[in-house]
C-alpha cells in the first residue's frame, strides 16, 4: 500500500469568485433550486421533541448518510464547518420516539394503507415483536422467546437453506464483522450486504485491473488537478459536501466534466449552503457535459483510446504515457487490437456521441497531466458493470492517472459505512482481509478457532429466487434474517419479491423503523427486532468512507427518546449465535466494541489502526493517501492489468427506449419528497427529450406508459435535457419494468437498465380494449337457440 500519508484538513479559499456564480440574484430566486433554508427549518421543526440530542449527534457524530466521512462539522479535506439535508434528513431516524401502541398493534391491513416514508415517520421499533400465520397484528414478545424462537428454527435447517443481508443504514464496521463471523460460525455462507446493488462492480473491476477494491485517490486530490471527471454520477445529490470541494476545485483551476445521458441540474448549478458566497448566488459546477447513451459507456470510452491510437501513429507519446505502461502496464497490444477493430460507426452509434465530441474529451484527457476518474451508479448498475469501470481503469492505466497526487481513480459511493462491508467479510465472496479463498481463508480459520463451511455462497439476489425452489432443494432458502434493507422497493420485480418473502417459513427484521416489507405474511413467522442506532451503539462504532478514511464515532448521550428495549445489532448477533450453537460460544463472544476492534486489526491487516480509535474525532487512512502509489499494484505481477471487451449489443430495436433508474428527494430507496429539487419531476415523472415526445404526440403533463416484456408502468411526461432515446423513472417505482434474474456476471448485481416501448396513455389503453376478446365458454355455446 501507499507511503504518504495523508495531510489533513486543508485550509479553504475564503477569497469569492464570482465568475463561478449563477447569478447575481441572491438566493437563487426565481429559479428551480433545493430550497436549503426552509428545508433545514423543517427538520429542526421535526427534532423540537428531542433538539439537544440532535445537536450532539450533528457536533459529535459521524455522519450515517453518505459515504463523504463528515465527523461532528469537520472532514479530512477541507477546513471549516460542513452541512448537507442528506445528513439532516436522515437524523429524525435517531431522534423519534417508539410507534404509538394504539398503531402498532392496529389490523396488519390497516398498517398495509401506510407507505415506506409514512410508516418510518411513525417512530422506531419500540421491543420485539411476532406475527405468526393466521396473526391479525403483531404480538409483543420478550428478547428471550424471539430469540429462542429464531434459534429454534436455525438449528432445524441445513444452514445452506437461510441466509443473512445487511443494509447500510448507519450500520457500522463493528456489526458488520460481527454479522459475518458469526454467519460463517453457523455455517452460512449466504450473507450478503447492500453494496451487492450499488458498488459491487467497482470492487471486482478494481481488483482486476489495479488490485485493490476501494478508491485509490482521495478527496483532496479533486482540488488542483487538471480534470475531475464525472462518470455517471449525481455526486450533487448523493453527497452534497462533495460540491464544496468541487468548488475549490475550481477556485485552483480544475475542469469539471460529466458524463450522464441526462444533463443533470444539480451537477449544472448548485447552491452550496455552507459557503455563503454560493448559498447566496449559486455555483456553476461542470465545466462540460457530455451526454451518452444508457448503455453506451464502454463504445464512448473506446472511442478515447481509438483516438489516443490514432494520435499516437502522428506523434508518439502525444497521448499515452509510455514510460509508465512500459513500467507498470500489461496487455496494452491486446487493447489496441481490440479498439482499433471498432469501427468509428459502430462507437457513434452504440454511444450516442458524435465522433468530433470524442476526440475533443480525447483530447483533454491527452492534454493533462493529472486527473481522477469519479463514478456511481450509472456505471455499476449494468448487466456489463465491470466491463464498464474495467475501461475507466483502462483510461487511468493509459495515461498513468494512478497512485500520486491529483490523480487516480474513485469509485463515489452514496451511502456511509458501505465502503467497510466487504472489507468486514460481510460477503458471500470475501473474508476479512482477502478472498474466501484457500490461503485466506486458512488464515481467518486459524485466527478465529473455527472451521469456515467450504461451498460458495450466494448473492442477495440469488438468494431471493432461491426461496421459490423445491423444498427439498439443498439450496432453497427457508428463513432470511435482515438487518435492515427493504427487497420491496430495491430489487428488481417487486411482485416476484413480494411472493418470495411470503414464502419464507421464517423471516426476521432486524431494524429501527417499520418498512412496507416487515407486513408482508410469512409462511411461518414474522419476527421484528428493535435495533440501536450507531450513535447508541454499545462501546461506540466506526464506519469506512469512500477515501478510505475510518472514522470513530462515539456514544452520544442525551437521548429523549430512548427505546428502552432496542440493542447493539452486533450483540443481537452473538446471543443468536450462543444459542444456535452453544458449544462453542467463547469462540464468537466479545464483551465490548474495543475488543471487536482489536481483532479487526488482526482480521484484516489494513484495518490495523482501528484499534486505536476511541475518542470523538478519531480517524485513519487505510493504506495511506495513494492506493498504487508509484504505479506498483497489489496484484501478482505488481503491475495494472488492461482488459479488452468488446461493445455491448443491447438488443435494442428501432423503436425501443434505454430506461435507467434515478433518484429524486431521497436517499436510496427512502424517500422524503414527492419532488425532486433540482427540475421538480414527480415521482411518476417519466424524464424524456422533447424530440422524442414530439414525434410521438405527446405533450408535456400527458400520461404515458411504458412496457416492455416485464411489466407496465404508467406515468406522466416530463421534457429535460436527455439525451434522445433515453428516458428515466424513478426508483423505486419504475423498478417494476425490470425482471429478476439479470445479473452482471461477475459482481452480481442485479440490472437496472431495460429497453422499453413509450406509449401515450389513451392509444395504450384504446389498445388493450382494442385486444381484448371475451373467451368462449364451451357449456353456453351449446346451449340451442329458442
Amino acid at each position: 500500500m501507499g507511503k504518504t500519508k495523508h495531510q489533513g484538513p486543508m485550509k479553504k479559499d475564503l477569497k469569492p469568485a464570482p465568475e463561478f456564480w449563477v447569478s447575481p440574484i441572491p438566493f437563487g430566486l426565481g429559479k428551480v433550486k433545493p430550497k436549503h433554508i426552509r428545508d433545514t427549518m423543517k427538520i429542526v421543526w421535526d427534532n423540537k421533541d428531542n433538539l439537544n440530542y440532535a445537536k450532539n449527534i450533528i457536533t459529535k457524530g459521524v455522519c450515517d448518510g453518505c459515504a463523504l466521512g463528515v465527523s461532528g462539522l469537520s472532514d479530512q479535506t477541507l477546513t471549516g464547518p460542513h452541512m448537507c439535508t442528506t445528513r439532516f434528513n436522515v437524523l429524525r431516524l435517531n431522534t423519534m420516539p417508539e410507534i404509538k401502541p394504539e398503531i402498532l398493534h392496529q389490523d396488519i391491513d390497516e398498517l398495509r394503507k401506510y407507505n415506506s416514508t409514512e410508516l418510518r415517520q411513525l417512530g422506531r421499533i419500540p421491543y420485539p415483536m411476532m406475527r405468526r400465520k393466521g396473526d391479525r397484528k403483531f404480538i409483543r414478545i420478550s428478547w428471550e422467546e424471539a430469540m429462542q424462537t429464531i434459534a429454534q428454527k436455525m438449528k432445524s435447517l441445513n444452514s445452506r437453506n437461510y441466509a443473512f443481508y445487511l443494509t447500510s443504514r448507519g450500520i457500522t464496521n463493528e456489526s458488520y464483522y460481527v454479522a459475518g463471523k458469526v454467519a460463517r460460525y453457523l455455517g452460512a455462507n449466504n450473507i450478503d450486504n447492500a453494496s451487492r446493488i450499488c458498488h459491487s462492480p467497482s470492487k471486482t473491476a478494481m481488483k482486476r485491473s489495479v488490485g485493490v477494491g476501494a478508491s485509490t485517490a482521495n478527496y483532496q486530490d479533486w482540488i488542483g488537478t487538471d480534470v475531475l471527471l464525472f462518470w455517471g454520477s449525481v455526486a450533487s445529490n448523493a453527497s452534497p459536501v462533495s460540491t464544496k470541494y468541487m468548488l475549490e476545485a475550481k477556485k485552483k483551476g480544475t475542469k469539471i466534466i460529466v458524463i450522464n445521458p441526462y444533463k443533470e441540474p444539480a451537477m449544472d448549478k448548485y447552491w452550496i449552503p455552507s459557503v455563503a458566497e454560493s448559498a447566496l448566488f449559486g455555483t456553476n459546477v461542470a465545466d462540460e457535459f457530455y451526454q451518452v447513451n444508457i448503455g453506451g459507456d464502454i463504445a464512448f470510452m473506446h472511442g478515447i483510446m481509438k483516438h489516443w491510437f490514432e494520435m499516437e501513429e502522428q506523434a508518439y507519446g502525444s497521448a499515452i504515457n509510455h514510460k509508465f505502461v512500459q513500467e507498470h502496464v500489461t496487455n496494452y497490444e491486446e487493447l489496441k487490437e481490440t479498439v482499433e477493430k471498432q469501427s468509428w460507426e459502430e462507437i457513434e452509434q452504440s454511444s450516442g456521441i458524435s465522433k468530433n465530441q470524442i476526440y475533443k474529451l480525447a483530447l483533454e484527457l491527452a492534454n493533462a497531466q493529472n486527473a481522477v476518474f469519479a463514478w456511481a451508479l450509472g456505471l455499476t448498475m449494468h448487466e456489463f458493470a465491470t466491463d464498464n469501470i474495467s475501461q475507466v481503469c483502462n483510461l487511468a492505466l493509459l495515461r498513468g492517472f494512478l497512485g500520486r497526487k491529483h490523480s487516480g481513480l474513485m469509485p463515489f459511493r452514496g451511502h456511509s459505512s458501505v465502503q467497510g462491508t466487504g472489507e468486514m467479510g460481510c460477503d458471500p465472496f470475501v473474508l476479512p482481509g482477502g478472498a474466501f479463498d484457500g490461503e485466506n481463508k486458512k488464515r481467518i480459520e486459524k485466527l478465529w478457532g473455527f472451521d469456515i463451511a467450504d461451498w460458495q455462497g450466494d448473492t442477495v439476489g440469488v438468494t431471493l429466487e432461491n426461496i421459490m425452489l423445491p423444498d427439498d432443494h439443498e439450496r432453497k432458502i427457508k428463513c432470511y434474517y435482515m438487518s435492515g434493507g427493504n427487497f420491496l422497493e430495491t430489487m428488481p420485480d417487486p411482485t416476484f419479491i413480494q411472493k418470495a418473502l411470503e414464502n419464507l417459513e421464517l423471516r426476521v427484521h432486524q431494524d429501527i423503523i417499520l418498512n412496507t416489507s416487515t407486513l408482508v405474511d410469512a409462511k411461518e413467522t414474522v419476527i421484528v427486532l428493535p435495533a440501536k442506532t450507531r450513535y447508541e451503539q454499545d462501546g461506540g462504532g466506526t464506519s469506512t468512507s469512500t477515501e478510505r478514511m475510518v472514522y470513530y464515532s462515539p456514544v452520544i448521550e442525551g437521548n429523549q427518546n430512548r427505546i428502552k428495549e432496542a440493542r447493539s445489532e452486533w450483540q443481537i448477533y452473538i446471543d443468536l449465535a450462543k444459542r444456535v450453537k452453544p458449544e462453542q460460544a467463547h469462540l464468537i463472544d466479545f464483551k465490548d466494541g474495543q475488543s471487536i476492534r482489536e481483532e479487526i486489526a488482526k482480521a484484516n491487516p489494513d484495518y490495523d489502526g482501528i484499534q486505536h480509535l476511541k475518542n470523538q474525532g478519531d480517524v485513519f487512512q487505510w493504506g495511506g493517501a495513494w492506493l498504487c502509489e508509484d504505479g506498483i499494484c497489489p496484484t501478482e505481477d505488481g503491475k495494472g492489468h488492461l482488459i479488452s471487451v468488446d461493445i455491448p449489443d443491447l438488443n435494442r430495436q428501432p423503436d425501443d427506449f434505454m430506461l435507467t433508474t434515478r433518484r429524486g428527494k431521497q436517499f436510496n430507496s427512502m424517500v422524503y419528497g414527492d419532488y425532486e429539487s433540482f427540475n421538480h419531476g414527480g415521482r411518476y415523472d417519466v424524464l424524456m427529450n422533447k424530440e422524442d415526445a414530439d414525434r410521438l404526440s405527446i405533450a408535456e403533463g400527458e400520461g404515458v406508459v411504458l412496457h416492455n416484456g416485464f411489466g407496465v408502468f404508467q406515468g406522466v411526461a416530463k421534457y429535460v435535457d436527455i439525451l434522445k432515446g433515453n428516458i428515466e423513472v424513478y426508483f423505486p417505482e419504475g423498478n417494476y419494468l425490470l425482471p429478476r434474474g439479470r445479473y452482471e456476471k461477475y459482481a452480481k448485481i442485479p440490472d437496472y437498465n431495460i429497453t422499453v416501448k413509450v406509449e401515450k396513455a389513451d392509444r395504450f389503453n384504446a389498445k388493450k380494449d382494442r385486444d381484448y376478446y371475451e373467451k368462449p365458454i364451451k357449456d353456453l355455446e351449446e346451449i340451442p337457440m329458442q
